[in-house]
């Protein structure tokens, strides 16, 4: 997002809790960065004369200097904050379904977006369609300041990347990947081990590639190793470049319980790879067109990885990621332009 605005010539302050991370080398040298760290005293009194003199110092410097600002973090409290105070022109950015997220408990969500005083931004903008609405069902009166705006993809690039050589090659089997941080309370993989022994018993030939890791990667490889599958999931690791694995595979496979709107899901459609997927945020998108939905069970999981296996899935249509990024960019410069 900031290489597309500074692209497009913006002036651009980026604020970091901490001025840290291995993207900020690959920021463009005009992009002013500066650093917000809040105050983690144990001592609570201290902490929050800290806190308030770092306010204080903020609002004094910055105060409605900036055209626009967003929270980008959404959980951030220091980002609603430095939002709000940068500019009348403030929107907050949200990046799941919370509704999901808090297992539809609508009054955690309430107190989640109170917290962040929602209701002070000027736009509140939504990465996917369903996250949206279920937020309009509990704050029904912020319908004029809600709008969706998708994440952008670098899709040059990763076309690019794809093409690097990797120590593995294709096998002569269906082959799923899953890509992404092995966190069972939010991803499920064990949603996807089941299903893929089960498929195993039904002597099916079939490769599953995990790249990513996580705090749950001992418990996968745990269940994969007492389900005798070693030679049918392949835990490859993190990857800096996971592309080049969507092209010896053959399907895109997500078994999420929530997610922001995926970018696996644009990835694969770039890459031209069939999805897989639980209903998460905009499964619609991907259904009958570019793969299968299934329901969030093992079950279900299992019959759409046969029915991969056994029929495939013929893509409906060319996923057009020059069209998908300039209405996104269209969108931007209303939200940024507005008064």
């Amino acid at each position: 997002l900031l290489k597309k605005l500074q692209e497009l010539d913006y002036d651009i302050t980026l604020v970091l809790e901490k001025k840290q991370g291995i993207f900020l080398e690959k920021l463009n040298s005009n992009i002013k960065v500066i650093e917000y760290t809040p105050s983690n005293n144990k001592n609570v009194f201290l902490r929050k004369i800290k806190n308030m003199f770092k306010r204080v110092c903020f609002t004094l410097k910055y105060k409605n200097k900036f055209d626009f600002s967003a929270s980008y973090a959404t959980y951030s409290l220091a980002g609603s904050f430095i939002a709000r105070t940068a500019s009348k022109n403030s929107a907050l950015w949200v990046h799941t379904n919370y509704l999901t997220y808090f297992n539809n408990n609508a009054n955690k969500v309430q107190d989640f977006f109170n917290i962040l005083n929602y209701n002070l931004f000027k736009h509140i903008i939504f990465v996917s369609r369903n996250a949206k609405n279920d937020f309009l069902n509990i704050f029904p009166d912020m319908n004029e300041k809600t709008m969706v705006c998708n994440n952008l993809i670098d899709y040059k690039k990763i076309l690019n990347l794809a093409s690097e050589k990797i120590e593995i090659v294709k096998e002569e089997v269906p082959t799923f990947l899953n890509v992404g941080r092995h966190e069972e309370l939010s991803k499920k993989l064990t949603r996807l081990i089941q299903a893929s022994n089960m498929l195993k018993k039904e002597e099916l030939k079939f490769k599953v590639l995990l790249v990513g890791d996580g705090q749950d990667t001992e418990l996968y490889k745990n269940l994969v190793e007492k389900a005798n599958l070693k030679e049918n999931i392949i835990f490859l690791g993190r990857k800096q470049n996971p592309y080049p694995y969507f092209n010896i595979s053959d399907c895109v496979i997500l078994t999420s319980d929530y997610e922001g709107y995926p970018v696996v899901f644009l990835e694969s459609m770039v890459l031209n790879k069939t999805i897989i997927t639980t209903k998460v945020s905009d499964y619609e998108d991907i259904e009958g067109k570019y793969g299968y939905t299934t329901e969030k069970t093992v079950q279900d999981i299992y019959e759409k990885m046969k029915l991969f296996i056994e029929k495939g899935f013929e893509i409906k249509e060319k996923f057009d990621a020059e069209n998908f990024n300039n209405e996104i960019i269209d969108k931007l410069k209303k939200i940024i332009y507005m008064e």
